[in-house]
């Protein structure tokens, strides 16, 4: 249930945007914000790409991207297109003939490369493509790869180069009559992408995809990219984001989400809320949280969980959640259920019984939502 209509201030007004169509996924309008990742596997490894696109798929992405360099790899997209559920973007870069065969080979979506796909005879094939076979186009600009005219207009990298770069090619969509296309333009700084977004952002209604390219590994590529794109989203800019660790896969989902999650755009599976532990603590927090964490992956209804160590804050907090456990001294501590007391647990037996909790209560709520829904 938002809180926003007696919580104004928590309230992100998204910028206006178009919708278009990623296969069977909205992207843009009032559409929710997706959550996209991007396969490390070797394409022409079938089974392996496979293998991963669905483990995504599983943790909650909504579309997967495919890197498409050679041949090879546009006849292996034949084969994965069909034995996945969502739908796969073709990553093309340095040939445009790529694209072509991604769009044949069933890709829902092309990723161009203004700075790399080709002069403008090139993209205007792509485009036919895409249009013979219901692809949408992202045009995915990158500080790394601009256009050298621009380069040497600008002397470096910068926002004004990224945008400029960007409406050149929508231009060239739009002067070919095709609307299906959203935008990107990332760099690994995160003011120059937060600027260059935000310029952009004003100059197009077209869906814009978030992203701080090659932000890093697990942990620092978190932090960059929960303060890059957090900063955007907050100002209601991004229909669609990936993040860009060093890590697997589905860790970029997990992350996705959580930023999502933390700002109340999107809701998926249990927002566990947790102190960092002190000496007031009357159970391991680190320990009981890395343990809910795992054994509450399959739950993917949202709902709140709060594990505070004492009773400081505890009560406080698990007012506001689903379930909640305080610790309480004296090798137990406080159940509280819909934000209310509920009775006594014994600290040894906690996990499994919080566990029991969760589930229970993520049966109720999909129980009630499909009686709404009736």
């Amino acid at each position: 249930m938002s809180l926003n209509h007696i919580r104004p201030w928590r309230n992100i007004y998204r910028r206006k945007s178009r919708q278009i169509m990623v296969g069977n996924v909205p992207v843009g309008g009032d559409a929710p914000i997706t959550v996209q990742t991007m396969t490390n596997t070797l394409t022409t490894d079938v089974k392996a790409t496979i293998a991963q696109v669905q483990a995504a798929a599983d943790a909650g992405a909504d579309i997967v991207r495919i890197s498409v360099p050679d041949e090879a790899s546009s006849k292996a997209l034949r084969q994965i297109v069909p034995e996945v559920s969502v739908p796969i973007v073709a990553d093309i870069h340095f040939h445009y003939k790529r694209g072509i065969e991604a769009a044949e080979a069933g890709a829902a979506c092309l990723r161009i490369n203004p700075g790399n796909i080709g002069d403008e005879k090139r993209v205007r094939e792509v485009i036919k493509a895409a249009r013979d076979h219901n692809c949408s186009i992202r045009i995915g600009v990158n500080a790394g790869s601009l256009e050298r005219h621009l380069l040497e207009k600008y002397g470096e990298p910068c926002p004004d180069a990224m945008v400029e770069s960007g409406l050149d090619h929508i231009k060239i969509l739009q002067d070919n009559d095709f609307h299906k296309f959203k935008i990107s333009c990332k760099a690994s700084d995160v003011f120059m992408a937060a600027a260059a977004y935000q310029q952009l952002a004003e100059a197009t209604d077209a869906p814009i995809h978030l992203g701080i390219t090659e932000a890093g590994g697990l942990t620092s590529g978190t932090i960059k990219s929960a303060i890059g794109l957090g900063n955007l989203l907050w100002m209601g800019i991004g229909d669609t984001i990936r993040v860009s660790l060093s890590a697997d896969p589905v860790e970029e989902v997990k992350v996705g989400y959580e930023i999502l999650k933390s700002l109340g755009l999107r809701h998926r599976g249990v927002n566990i809320i947790s102190c960092p532990s002190c000496a007031r603590q009357g159970f391991d927090v680190i320990k009981t949280v890395e343990a809910l964490e795992k054994r509450l992956e399959h739950i993917k209804t949202p709902m709140s969980l709060s594990i505070i160590g004492c009773v400081v804050n505890g009560p406080g907090e698990a007012l506001m959640t689903d379930v909640g456990f305080t610790g309480g001294g004296a090798g137990s501590g406080m159940v509280y259920l819909a934000g209310k007391q509920s009775h006594k647990l014994g600290n040894d037996g906690m996990i499994e019984h919080i566990v029991e909790q969760v589930e229970k209560r993520a049966a109720e709520i999909e129980a009630q939502e499909v009686k709404a829904a009736e």
